[in-house]
């Protein structure tokens, strides 16, 4: 587990420098909250319906940041009850978009072959079909539902076991894009280019807080993965901070059965309370709290939209 923590190291460089990008709700302007009872006994800034901030995370009292195989088993059951949180073993997230791809390519066992719970790698440059091309690849969009710590997007590790992935072996929808991405390009500057379109090509929503952070952060520590992986060196900030604000748009934090954001907006941190406010004795502050419709952003129309128009228009 020790080499599981060293995964979501939020003081970090790489996550260090944009975390206050990662935090952000792009439809309410705030920050994400925390959506989880998890936290709560550490203090009233980790209630349920309170922003995640970076002094909660990272402060006098710094808190680890929990993947599920972290969590004590109850917790593990109370989440999957309470929530429907479900984690699926990287075996079965490659499965599933072996599938996909198996669609989109015409063939079959594209980027692995399957044995069992295994998979073996393809090795040599992916092959396109003749009408298709690699960059039509790339801006296929991918949609993870209640994507959690988007295991079908990136496979750093296996989130039901936590065993690390090495790069040369990862399965996600993602790592398969960047992978061609670095077969079929010749400059740092066209792999860029590339690169930032497969992340705007793939999308997620998850309703908990602290799933959704940690799944942001395993899509940027990817770009950083494979940027080192391809061109042998670190991440600029510049370039960590566009990628972080198109995780921070594509993955947000939704109740996908009101298409709304959970629990409604959140308040200010600093709150002014009026005469009324403060002997109210709580029964309107539901009511009275305003659940905004998710937006996303459309990148290749470069403006934000609202999620449930997107679902309309492809219905």
């Amino acid at each position: 587990m020790e080499l599981l923590k060293e995964l979501i190291q939020l003081q970090s460089f790489p996550v260090r420098a944009v975390l206050h990008i990662l935090l952000q709700d792009k439809t309410t302007k705030k920050n994400i909250i925390w959506a989880t009872g998890s936290y709560e006994q550490l203090g009233e800034q980790y209630a349920d319906d309170r922003q995640i901030t970076i002094e909660a995370l990272t402060g006098l009292n710094p808190i680890m940041l929990q993947p599920r195989i972290m969590k004590a088993t109850e917790q593990q059951l109370a989440r999957t009850r309470i929530h429907a949180e479900v984690f699926t073993p990287a075996w079965i997230c490659n499965k599933m978009n072996n599938y996909c791809d198996e669609e989109w390519f015409g063939r079959k066992d594209v980027f692995n072959t399957l044995q069992d719970k295994e998979w073996n790698t393809i090795q040599g440059k992916i092959l396109f079909p003749s009408n298709k091309t690699w960059q039509q690849y790339i801006d296929s969009r991918r949609l993870e539902i209640t994507c959690g710590e988007a295991p079908y997007m990136v496979s750093r590790y296996d989130v039901s076991t936590g065993e690390v992935i090495s790069i040369r072996d990862r399965i996600g929808i993602l790592d398969r894009k960047l992978r061609v991405v670095s077969e079929n390009t010749d400059n740092k500057e066209e792999w860029i280019k590339w690169a930032v379109r497969a992340f705007q090509s793939v999308y997620g929503y998850e309703y908990q807080g602290d799933n959704l952070l940690i799944g942001r952060i395993n899509l940027l520590i990817t770009f950083v993965d494979y940027l080192s992986d391809r061109w042998n060196r670190e991440a600029a900030v510049d370039e960590l901070k566009k990628i972080a604000n198109i995780i921070a748009w594509n993955f947000w934090q939704m109740d996908g059965l009101t298409g709304t954001v959970p629990l409604g907006e959140p308040e200010e941190e600093i709150h002014q309370y009026s005469l009324f406010e403060m002997f109210d004795n709580g029964e309107n502050k539901t009511e009275n709290k305003k659940t905004p419709r998710c937006r996303i952003f459309d990148w290749r129309a470069d403006k934000s939209i609202l999620y449930e128009s997107m679902k309309k228009q492809e219905g």
